[in-house]
Order: C-alpha cells, then sequence, then structure tokens
C-alpha cells in the first residue's frame, strides 16, 4: 500500500517497502541462530498457535510494517518481532504494559545480581 505524500511528487513507500531499491549485496549465507531469536521465535508460534489465539500473524505484520522509519531501519529483525509481540499481547489485553514492566524489573535486578 502507497500512501500519497505531497512532499515526494508522487508516493512515498512506506519504510517495509523495499522492492527495487539499491540496497546493496544480499547475504545470502546462513548463521548459526542465537538462542534469543530461538526464544524469539518460538514465542510467536505459541501466541500464534491455533490453541492459544493470543493473535493472528497478520497482526503481527501489521505492528511491524507500522514502525517508524527509525525504529524499522534500526531495530535488529527478531528485536522488531518482539516488539510487536509486546505491543499485541498489550493491545488484545493479554497482559498490560505495567506487568511487562514489573517483570522486566524482575529479571534485570535477578541479571544484575547474577542470579539465574
Amino acid at each position: 500500500m502507497s500512501v500519497t505524500d505531497p512532499a515526494a511528487g508522487d508516493f512515498a513507500r512506506r519504510q517495509h517497502d523495499l522492492g527495487g531499491r539499491e540496497l546493496g549485496p544480499i547475504d545470502r549465507h546462513e548463521h548459526p541462530r542465537t538462542l534469543f531469536e530461538m526464544r524469539v521465535d518460538a514465542m510467536l508460534m505459541l501466541l500464534t498457535h491455533p490453541d492459544c489465539g493470543a493473535f493472528k500473524i497478520d497482526a503481527m505484520r501489521r505492528a511491524v510494517e507500522n514502525y517508524s522509519r527509525l525504529d524499522y531501519e534500526q531495530l535488529p529483525y527478531y528485536h522488531r518481532w518482539l516488539k510487536a509481540i509486546r505491543q499485541l499481547l498489550v493491545e488484545q489485553r493479554v497482559l498490560t504494559d505495567q506487568a511487562i514492566e514489573a517483570r522486566l524489573a524482575v529479571l534485570r535486578a535477578r541479571q544484575e545480581s547474577g542470579g539465574h
């Protein structure tokens, strides 16, 4: 979907629309997935599974595609996913921002104290 932008003269692309842009060569080498990447992927699979149904994968795509250009370009791929998952869990009233922040505070404190 293109968005009219009078300053661009015709249509401005959204940040996720990369088709036809000169972005340099694509690195097609596989890399080992990190534990973080595997956990984010697993979380998404669990939350979108019909048995849970916290949200649909289309909602995930919408959330990511609506990021600001800065977030879309600067956040690593799985960090975009994680941000979208958080947004959708709050949006769907599965969790609140306060509950998420409280849990993160506990985890940060545990990490700072060297605990597991």
